[in-house]
């Protein structure tokens, strides 16, 4: 199978049908949960928009990376949440409402805030003697079509046929997972002559801003009095990345079109994984 098969049109895909999986699980009270928790929301909205982007520039700032990986890591801080931070949400016993109400939001409010992040990274840290600049209305545009139109369909289903979407949402979301891990694994396997050495150069950058991140998401809601259920949620909330999405951006053609900027997203989304299900362990002991 051609990577661009795989980058093209299985991801999209695959990262469209996780985001209908969600939206199954959503209803309008989850977007208006802010006006019930506002101090719980606007930190885990600050923590994902501004904190972990700002870590991420810093980091970079700090080291010595290829370009591509250094935007590749601007990249990867500028798609916050993602279905699979719910997940380890729960696995930890936190606030799960929490968790999804900041997903939820960040899915939109990201749309808008991914093409500005970017552009910013680009213009800072990619000198390699080629101008390159994300479309922002094409960005805009792929995002909701990938993204927040298949959460509405979710929710649509959710609202108009109940029975239905609580039928779907277990097949979905396994059938979503294992279609996205066989994806990933195949973009992997077609260019793992340059994804494997990568790995080896951006691995202990990418652990190490996941870490940061989920240590600052913690403490901003600790700063602000919050629950050990909402400081542990908005910490997963900041440090489990939307790295489909990432690598959706930097890889397909009428976007960032470099196959090399999605490599620190795939590294990111395989630590995440691992440092995600450590922190879901240490968490659920947390929480009781």
């Amino acid at each position: 199978m051609e990577t661009n098969l795989l980058i093209e049109i299985l991801l999209p895909l695959a990262l469209a049908t996780i985001m209908y999986g969600m939206g199954l699980t959503l209803s309008i009270a989850d977007f208006k949960r802010i006006l019930v928790y506002p101090k719980a929301v606007i930190t885990g909205l600050f923590s994902q928009l501004i904190l972990l982007p700002a870590i991420a520039f810093g980091l970079v700032y700090s080291i010595d990376l290829k370009p591509e990986f250094a935007i590749g890591l601007i990249l990867i801080a500028a798609c916050p949440g993602g279905p699979t931070s719910n997940l380890i949400a729960f696995l930890g016993k936190c606030d799960t409402a929490l968790s999804i109400s900041l997903t939820a939001l960040s899915s939109i409010i990201t749309i808008f805030s991914i093409p500005f992040i970017v552009n910013l990274g680009l213009e800072l840290f990619y000198d390699s003697g080629q101008l390159i600049r994300l479309p922002i209305l094409r960005t805009i545009l792929q995002i909701m079509i990938i993204t927040a139109i298949p959460v509405g369909l979710g929710m649509y289903t959710k609202s108009r046929i109940p029975v239905l979407a609580e039928k779907a949402i277990r097949p979905v979301k396994l059938a979503s997972t294992v279609f996205i891990i066989l994806v990933i694994v195949g973009v992997v396997f077609n260019d793992r002559d340059i994804v494997l050495p990568a790995f080896r150069d951006t691995g202990i950058w990418a652990l190490l801003l996941n870490l940061l991140t989920m240590i600052a998401g913690f403490l901003a809601g600790k700063g602000m009095g919050l629950s050990m259920p909402q400081m542990t949620s908005i910490s997963i909330e900041t440090g489990i990345q939307n790295g489909t999405l990432a690598i959706a951006i930097a890889a397909s053609s009428t976007l960032l079109n470099s196959p090399d900027m999605a490599i620190v997203p795939a590294v990111y989304s395989i630590i995440m994984f691992f440092t995600g299900g450590m922190a879901a362990f240490v968490y659920s002991r947390w929480n009781g």
